[in-house]
């Protein structure tokens, strides 16, 4: 069995698309509308993470409320935990939880798509 991708519905496929890609540097791999499931899909990809993205053109998407424990969510490994934070702040993205830590081990923050599909990023402090 080999990993494939995680997948968040959200209301504006654009908007989302260029939040992905333009503040947390995905790149768009496909979109296209299934006429069928009356979907837009758009797949993106950051090295070996893959999400694709759905919107449903038949009925409005609703913003799903934000609470503990942040699931589902879509985990990205950085190499450094500072550099993902300001990065954050410099695309003026809100921070939902963190950032924490397990002492000598791992330091992760919770933040969120345009959506509240809520995203990690995880720095393993000591290797897995």
């Amino acid at each position: 069995m080999k990993y494939d991708h995680m997948a968040f519905q959200v209301s504006d496929i654009d908007r989302s698309i260029e939040f992905y890609t333009k503040k947390l540097g995905f790149r768009l791999r496909s979109k296209s509308v299934t006429q069928e499931t009356e979907e837009i899909c758009a797949f993106l990809e950051s090295g070996d993470a893959v999400i694709e993205l759905l919107q449903d053109m038949s009925s409005p998407f609703k913003k799903q409320e934000i609470k503990k424990p942040y699931c589902p969510h879509f985990c990205i490994e950085i190499d450094d935990m500072k550099n993902g934070l300001e990065s954050l702040k410099k695309n003026n993205i809100d921070i939902v939880k963190g950032p924490l830590e397990k002492k000598g081990e791992e330091t992760w923050v919770y933040f969120a798509d345009p959506d509240n599909n809520i995203l990690e990023y995880i720095q393993w402090l000591k290797k897995k």
